[in-house]
């Protein structure tokens, strides 16, 4: 279990802080645009978590990214208990584990397809979950512009997923798949 240890270390770095900063829209505006309508800071570092998600997966196979996903939940939501408020913490952890889990699968499936879509495609679709759960527990019935964040978030998500293919590419070489039985 020791070769889990960075990768649970990782995600459970991703998830604190993204609990911290979700509580900070971004100042500022972009076009006219008034960006702390749009984006929290959260926006930026929870995307990571989907990287490590899916080179656990590919190094360690899908038995044990789970393990990491449940390990990065558990401690996550403690930590974010003392970081976030506990609204913030409950949502984090039903959305990352939800989402994340779903990523697992979706990887899973499309790994021996072409490089790029296990980890884009299983990526979008636990974004898409993650988003919506997270959001709709966490702020709904605040009078936070929520679903206007709720946007920015999954389109920053998106625009991240796109940026960490390159990471995921190159650590390719490094990281060597686990060996998959046949599909039938």
């Amino acid at each position: 279990m020791r070769k889990l240890l960075l990768p649970v270390l990782a995600m459970v770095g991703v998830v604190v802080s993204s609990n911290f900063l979700v509580q900070y829209p971004l100042d500022g505006t972009l076009a006219g645009i008034n960006l702390a309508d749009w984006l929290t800071w959260g926006a930026f570092t929870y995307p990571a978590a989907f990287l490590v998600t899916d080179l656990t997966n590919r190094a360690f196979g899908v038995a044990l990214t789970r393990r990491v996903v449940y390990a990065g939940f558990a401690v996550g939501v403690v930590l974010s208990l003392l970081l976030a408020t506990p609204r913030i913490a409950l949502a984090s952890g039903t959305a990352f584990l939800f989402g994340q889990l779903l990523d697992v699968t979706v990887f899973n499936w499309l790994r021996r397809m072409s490089w790029w879509k296990a980890p884009f495609i299983g990526t979008m679709l636990g974004s898409i979950v993650d988003t919506s759960v997270f959001f709709s527990i966490a702020f709904a019935a605040t009078g936070l512009p929520w679903g206007q964040w709720a946007l920015g978030d999954f389109a920053a998500k998106i625009t991240m997923a796109i940026l960490f293919l390159a990471p995921y590419r190159a650590l390719m070489n490094v990281i060597r798949p686990v060996p998959q039985p046949a599909m039938a």
